[in-house]
């Protein structure tokens, strides 16, 4: 099998250097190199060689292989070159121009634009941090001591002990908080990552966290935000509650309702008969959030709200399995 393969070897070296035209050295191409090539034939025959040649007759043909694809691009490159220099490329005028196809953004970039813009119309900037997160920025600046029981409430992919992948855009606002001073008007959008897979929620999502801090904002001033922000990218029908609820870092906390964008209120399948749908967190920021980063409770004030940006999609376009958003299905995606 050696010898066959040093006459392989020569033999393709000779024909491939002495090529002149780009179909000759296409056909040599395909009988030293195809898939039914004189090579190709060659590493069929070495499974049934003893177990001690085998890996001296692979590597042979490995360098020989090797060497042969070099040589031949080597080739194809100086003729191509050739062809140009001399003007015999052809090129027929007939030929029916190509299709571009024209992209357009994902439903949930759409959303995620313009909840922003909203959000910059009102005053806030947007910010950003690291998806990979220390503990400290993901829980415990944020009022989750350690065994604390509201970390169930995150399931969450820890790379060590210290360091975990993100589970909220919330650190955002203390590393924000940590190198400003108030009055602070930010919103921070990206990725973030859970143990939770079915048909409304995601390993990774979504989300957009607002914080407003200064010396007299209240929670009036966050409902009427939410307000402008709902009515804006639903419509002004759209009706609104407050319920209480409870989130570490914020106190008074709510989670925010509309009226079900499917029935209008009257009750379906989609808000089991009850007329509204969750939509978001808020609540006025917890003075133990503001001990963590140097700000004096007694003289600040602030509240902070987040919400899940596939939600919002899945609510303002009527989708049903969150699935839909990563299966990359043209069909799916140029409904948008």
């Amino acid at each position: 099998m050696i010898e066959q393969l040093k006459k392989i070897q020569t033999e393709a070296t000779h024909e491939i250097s002495a090529v002149e035209d780009l179909g000759s050295l296409e056909d040599l191409r395909v009988k030293y190199l195809g898939r039914s090539g004189l090579l190709s034939q060659l590493i069929k025959q070495i499974g049934s060689l003893p177990a001690d040649e085998k890996p001296l007759i692979g590597k042979l043909t490995n360098e020989t292989k090797g060497l042969l694809e070099a040589l031949w691009q080597e080739k194809l490159a100086q003729l191509k070159q050739k062809a140009a220099e001399q003007g015999d490329e052809k090129i027929d005028l007939t030929l029916p121009a190509y299709s571009f196809f024209v992209g357009h953004k994902h439903p949930i970039t759409q959303i995620m634009e313009e909840a922003c813009s909203i959000f910059t119309r009102l005053g806030f900037s947007i910010a950003e941090g690291p998806e990979v997160e220390s503990d400290y920025y993901n829980f415990q600046a944020l009022n989750f001591p350690k065994e604390h029981p509201a970390r169930d409430m995150h399931d969450s992919f820890y790379i060590s002990d210290d360091v975990l992948l993100r589970t909220h855009t919330s650190p955002v606002q203390v590393r924000i908080m940590e190198k400003s001073r108030p009055p602070i008007r930010i919103i921070a959008p990206g990725k973030v990552y859970r143990r939770d897979a079915d048909i409304t929620h995601s390993p990774m999502f979504h989300q957009i966290e607002g914080l407003l801090v200064d010396t007299s904002s209240s929670f009036s001033d966050l409902k009427g935000i939410l307000t402008v922000f709902v009515h804006q990218m639903f419509d002004p029908q759209t009706k609104l509650r407050f319920r209480t609820s409870f989130f570490p870092f914020t106190e008074p906390s709510a989670e925010v309702d509309i009226s079900c964008v499917m029935c209008r209120g009257k009750g379906c399948r989609v808000c089991s008969n009850s007329g509204w749908l969750e939509i978001l967190g808020a609540g006025m920021v917890d003075p133990e959030v503001f001990k963590a980063v140097g700000y004096d409770p007694e003289k600040y004030m602030g509240f902070a709200f987040g919400m899940g940006v596939e939600r919002i999609t899945m609510l303002k376009y009527g989708i049903n399995d969150i699935r839909l958003f990563y299966e990359n299905d043209l069909r799916f995606l140029r409904q948008f």
